[in-house]
């Protein structure tokens, strides 16, 4: 097909079926219009289209659309401003509307209704409203919320334009001390598979199309048994290990998600090790992608994979190697080569679509191996409506975003996640929670803003009648990077003057503390003297006082269990849930109030 020849337009007459429309689009692209279609990677909303962003390595909206033909977008940074945002949206949906072939842009995104801030996995909500991290929906455990929560989240990502969901994130938070868990369902297998179908109901609705956002769910095929606990987006992290044998088990909640219908699926950057597996990173593994997801388990839905496989790249300033794990000694060109062999259909994070058009142009990749891709993507454009309905309105953007009753129905879950671990009753057998309306409380960790409405704040916790404490559970800080310093890795353990300090607290007033378990945490210490001890899983203030002082009710279990020590993480096997030696607390547990 010649950059000259005349278009034949038919594919955008609604009235002809996807297939016939996929069909008599799909011989007038070019070997560069089909590379563009193969790349999926960043770029800032509310960006100049003519203007770069060299901080982030990013070319102009103008040069990705134009000049590299690509048409799939991953949203980076905060959505403030809604209208803004939709305008900004149909400004480049018209820019790729006067392309030769006028194929829209797919926007997509990482998470962003909850707390989390890392600018490689979540933002937090911003304009949308705001609810408990995955894994504290994890912790009501129910799947009827989680498909309501799906169901305003993508009616809160359709009204700025975005239509595919870099989520769910089903691994199975097996290693305790694994960066990624605040984002699963944690750690019990029945649990996930549960919950993820709700999560994709409400996100495609009942049958992808024009009104569904499209799920891609990972990190297939399990991302969760880490060595050491380490994550893969760092080379210290590269080993995927199952000494338990539980392959499987990391699959069920994959199935799960396939029988529900998820769109597209994203593999891991982990390297298998000590499996029947090829020894390289997931995105490159064909044993994986293609015997496992394509033939075994009949996934015919696009496979993108994870961020930055191919190509060395600079991120925050700091240079960063590719994750080509396994097949570190390829070039670009034969990394590129391997993971199209493996079966993936998009590069995740990636634009360097000259390297593929010349690899498609030299015969490299079979074209029929290449327009089998192809396919799968222009079919998703068209299920979805984008050829049909390219823009949204702003006005609608403002209406919908953080509306009212969706505000209300986050702040609700929220309440609800909180778990409550302990509640030890005081000399006269009075349980410490909830808390008295008006009692003189000592805050740490809190806004005393926050509070004035529920008690007296005082400044000596010697005055107070209750100390409240709220803080995040531990981690090691890693500095080599500055994108590194936003995964919360290493020991589980408390550092000792934090725990001396409670202590201190607790011998001076009643200890009430609150953690934030953004993955478990040894609280075996504070458990001692802490007379309240409760769990949460991204929660406001106002959420948390509510239900410290008795104005709702929490339902919230733990998503995983609570290990006694570090040394029983370190002798438990990555891969196997529930496998440290007699933890302090059990997955499921939970007190309830009132």
């Amino acid at each position: 097909m010649s950059e000259t020849d005349e278009v034949d337009r038919r594919y955008l007459d609604p009235a002809l079926s996807v297939d016939d429309r996929v069909d008599v689009l799909l011989p007038q692209l070019t070997a560069a219009d089909k590379a563009g279609l193969m790349f999926h990677t960043i770029m800032l909303p509310n960006s100049d289209l003519d203007q770069a962003a060299p901080a982030f390595g990013l070319p102009s909206p103008r040069e990705y659309v134009l000049d590299r033909r690509m048409n799939h977008f991953n949203l980076l940074g905060p959505i403030a401003d809604p209208a803004a945002t939709a305008r900004w949206h149909n400004a480049v949906q018209q820019l790729a509307a006067s392309t030769r072939l006028q194929i829209p842009v797919t926007f997509s995104t990482d998470p962003r209704h909850a707390f989390v801030e890392n600018p490689g996995t979540s933002f937090g909500a911003s304009a949308f409203s705001q609810w408990p991290e995955a894994i504290g929906l994890a912790a009501i455990g129910d799947e009827v919320l989680v498909e309501r929560f799906g169901d305003i989240a993508r009616q809160e990502y359709l009204c700025v334009g975005i239509r595919v969901a870099l989520h769910p994130q089903i691994d199975l938070a097996t290693e305790p001390r694994w960066a990624r868990q605040s984002a699963t369902f944690g750690e019990d297998a029945e649990l996930t598979s549960r919950l993820v179908v709700g999560y994709v109901r409400g996100f495609q609705t009942d049958q992808l199309g024009p009104d569904s956002v499209a799920t891609m769910t990972k990190h297939f095929p399990g991302g969760g048994p880490q060595l050491d606990g380490e994550d893969p987006h760092f080379p210290y992290g590269r080993e995927q290990v199952y000494p338990g044998g539980q392959q499987e088990l990391h699959l069920r909640p994959f199935r799960a998600a396939l029988e529900a219908g998820t769109s597209q699926i994203m593999p891991y950057y982990g390297m298998p090790v000590g499996t029947d597996w090829e020894e390289v990173g997931f995105g490159f593994n064909r044993d994986v992608i293609t015997g496992l997801l394509r033939d075994q388990l009949g996934f015919d839905g696009i496979v993108c994979t994870d961020w930055g496989l191919i190509n060395d790249a600079v991120i925050m300033g700091d240079e960063h190697v590719a994750r080509a794990w396994g097949v570190e000694s390829l070039s670009p060109r034969e990394r590129m080569i391997k993971a199209l062999e493996a079966g993936v259909d998009q590069f995740g994070g990636e634009a360097d679509t000259a390297l593929l058009t010349s690899i498609i142009e030299a015969g490299e990749v079979g074209a029929e191996r290449i327009d089998v891709s192809v396919r799968r993507l222009l079919r998703e454009k068209f299920v979805l409506g984008l050829f049909d309905r390219r823009e949204v309105d702003p006005d609608a953007a403002t209406a919908t975003a953080g509306r009212a009753d969706f505000v209300a129905a986050g702040l609700e879950a929220q309440r609800a996640s909180v778990t409550v671990l302990a509640n030890r009753t005081d000399d006269a057998h009075t349980p410490v929670l909830p808390i008295d309306p008006g009692a003189r409380i000592y805050l740490e960790g809190i806004d005393p803003r926050a509070a004035t409405d529920y008690g007296t704040v005082v400044d000596d916790p010697a005055h107070a009648d209750v100390a409240l404490v709220s803080l995040p559970a531990p981690f090691e800080p890693r500095t080599a990077t500055a994108f590194e310093g936003f995964f919360h890795a290493g020991s589980l353990d408390f550092p000792k003057q934090t725990v001396d300090h409670l202590a201190d607290l607790a011998a001076k007033t009643t200890l009430v503390v609150a953690v934030g378990l953004d993955r478990p945490a040894i609280l075996t210490e504070i458990d001692g003297f802490a007379r309240g001890l409760v769990a949460t899983f991204g929660v406001s203030p106002q959420a948390l006082l509510d239900v410290l002082f008795g104005r709702a009710v929490p339902r919230g279990r733990l998503p995983f269990d609570l290990p006694r020590s570090m040394a029983a993480v370190e002798e438990s096997r990555p891969d196997v849930p529930f496998d440290t030696a007699d933890p302090l607390y059990r997955h499921g547990h939970g007190l309830t109030l009132g």
